[in-house]
This record gives C-alpha cells, structure tokens and sequence, in this order.
C-alpha cells in the first residue's frame, strides 16, 4: 500500500469514529488522552486537533514534539498508528479551518472550555503510518516526509 492510498485509510476512519488517542512524552513517561483528530484537504501529511494553552500536552508537546496517535474504527476492523512531530500553532486561518473539519464532533472539548477562543491547533507532521486489519490479518506501513 503506498502513501496516498494510507492517507486515504487514515481519513476514512477519523471520518468513522471522530476519536483518537494522541500519546505525548512527559518525564519520559507516555502520557495518552482522547482528543478529537482532523486531516485536511490539501495538508496531506498531518493529523490536527485542538486543544487550551494551558492544558498539560501544550508543555509537553513543546518539551519533546514526538507523538503517537491511535484511530480505530468503531467496530474496531481498522486501526491506524501514526508516529510524528507535532507543533503548537495559534493562526486565525487554521483554526478556522480545523474547526469547520471536526466543530461538530467536539462537545466534551466545549464543556470543559466555554471559552471558544481560547484554543490552539496542535499539529502533527506524521513520519511514520502503520495500518492493520486485525480480522483479516493484515499490516501495511508507510514512511514519509512531508508528502
């Protein structure tokens, strides 16, 4: 599988279960919580979502960008690993747009942050894909840079 066509696996199944797990390092520890994930049009490559600038995966990201998502579909036949570098990125442009790719999935996000301007985009630049089918018993991988 090359690619573009694990990209397009990866876009499926945030399209099917609107969660993630998104892993960060603190202390050298893995620190894993559930967020709301994004891809977009046009930014092949990258994993968004959003999150307070005084939430803990802020300093964490910015202490060590490495990071792991976990997407899964919701009857679980298809999981997508993506490991990367993610940034912190506070631009009126992108939010816009993050925001009109997942809005509507992010209910828990607005109860705990009534302040609807207070966000930043965390963004990943994937480095590594890994997909499995787990009743089928198969695995693809992609490495890339930038695509």
């Amino acid at each position: 599988m090359d690619v573009k066509a694990i990209l397009a696996v990866l876009e499926k199944v945030i399209d099917d279960s609107h969660t993630a797990v998104l892993s960060t390092v603190t202390e050298g520890e893995p620190r894993s919580r559930w967020v709301t994930p994004a891809v977009l049009r046009g930014r092949d490559g990258f994993i968004y979502t959003v999150t307070v600038p005084s939430f803990a995966k802020v300093a964490q990201i910015e202490a060590n960008p490495r990071v792991e998502w976990l997407i899964q579909t919701r009857s679980l036949s298809e999981i997508v690993t993506a490991r990367g570098h993610a940034q912190i990125i506070d631009n009126p442009s992108l939010k816009s747009d993050v925001l009109e790719a997942i809005g509507g999935h992010m209910t828990i996000f607005w109860r705990i942050n009534s302040d609807t301007a207070d966000f930043v985009i965390v963004e990943t630049r994937i480095d590594q894909l890994d997909y499995f089918r787990p009743t089928k018993g198969e695995r693809f991988s992609a490495s890339f840079d930038n695509v």
